[in-house]
């Protein structure tokens, strides 16, 4: 594991299909998703975790296919730049009972393993391939083998982890209360727990010898474990099969975590140097899934001073009520993310760029 991150135990569901793997839900983010925008009614019905049995995840899945669709749009808007979807989750139907079914055939497949979701090429590449791309269709790459897709994949800049999190950012309640690393080491904390001391002694440890490596270092700001700030989230369990597939095909992978307000961005190399610097700690996080399963499992949490602005939406998401029937007749309401603009920042432009 990557960072000496310590081994855990999960529940006896740890073992989801891909339909669950791709609606996991975080805790977290059921405890304060838009609270205020929602009548306190529909507020408790759809997020609390009682109720985690059907709208809760079709929400998730209508959060999950906007970020993804909101990055593609804005990055297709671009002169000289175009996304592609790669990834099974992408290219999955929006619609909540054929994505089910398609989740269905793709763990039948069985083929292919963890992928980013989307890859950026230059336009002019992207027009070169595109007679190719119609030919196999968006909808069929996750069931057609990867070495059959070089085409593709060797045209790309970079490759692309699409996160969400519904949180207004620039209102989380510690958001731009950032101390310097190097201060944020020195500051006096009490602890009861021996276990507890000695992570925050080996924590100050790993924080005084990233920050003398350089002075850009000692200006990176950090939190507290408690603040509720933007981070720039990455499963444990993805760590491995995505520095694989990086190194496998050599493509750069990014994270991209969208929230309501704002996105953030870190290259999957920086994420792994600030796990394995022990700047960034495992921490517990309980999911739950569809079907009812829940597990444990080690997420790390990278703070947004320590990532790079992506962009700020200019213009709000859509959201309308909308709902699906069961097979018994059972009525399932969720709240449909569409629409929204973002303008891409400065920082993520000129990283793209310097790679055409």
């Amino acid at each position: 594991m990557i960072g000496g991150a310590p081994s855990m135990t999960v529940s006896k569901h740890s073992s989801f299909d891909g339909f669950e793997r791709f609606l996991q839900t975080m805790k977290v983010d059921l405890d304060f998703l838009l609270s205020d925008l929602f009548a306190q009614v529909l507020c408790e019905f759809y997020l609390n975790p009682r109720y985690l049995r059907g709208s809760d995840f079709l929400m998730r899945f209508s959060q999950g296919r906007w970020a993804e669709d909101i990055l593609m749009r804005t990055i297709n808007a671009t002169d000289d730049l175009h996304a592609v979807p790669y990834g099974p989750s992408s290219v999955a139907p929006s619609d909540p009972l054929e994505m089910e079914r398609y989740f269905e055939r793709f763990d039948k497949a069985g083929t292919v393993g963890k992928q980013p979701d989307l890859l950026v090429l230059p336009r002019d590449d992207y027009e070169a391939i595109r007679p190719q791309l119609d030919e196999i269709g968006l909808a069929n790459l996750p069931f057609t083998p990867e070495a059959e897709l070089d085409f593709l994949r060797s045209r790309a800049i970079i490759a692309v982890e699409v996160e969400n999190s519904l949180w207004v950012a620039h209102e989380m309640p510690d958001y731009g209360k950032g101390v310097a690393l190097i201060e944020l080491a020195v500051k006096p904390r009490r602890f009861r727990k021996p276990e507890k001391i000695a992570r925050w002694e080996t924590w100050v440890e790993n924080v005084q010898r990233f920050c003398s490596q350089s002075e850009a270092r000692e200006r990176l700001k950090g939190f507290l474990e408690t603040a509720k700030v933007p981070t720039v989230i990455i499963k444990d369990e993805d760590l491995v099969p995505l520095t694989d597939w990086e190194t496998t095909y050599n493509v750069p992978i990014f994270i991209f975590h969208v929230f309501y307000d704002e996105a953030y961005y870190i290259s999957l190399q920086d994420a792994c140097e600030l796990i394995e610097g022990g700047i960034i700690l495992p921490t517990e996080q309980t999911f739950y899934a569809p079907g009812g399963p829940t597990t444990h499992k080690l997420i790390y949490k990278i703070w947004y001073t320590l990532a790079q602005p992506l962009g700020t939406m200019t213009h709000e998401p859509e959201m309308s009520a909308k709902f699906v029937k069961d097979k018994n007749g059972h009525i399932l309401p969720y709240v449909h993310f569409s629409g929204g603009q973002m303008a891409l920042s400065a920082e993520i432009l000129a990283e793209l760029r310097s790679r055409l």
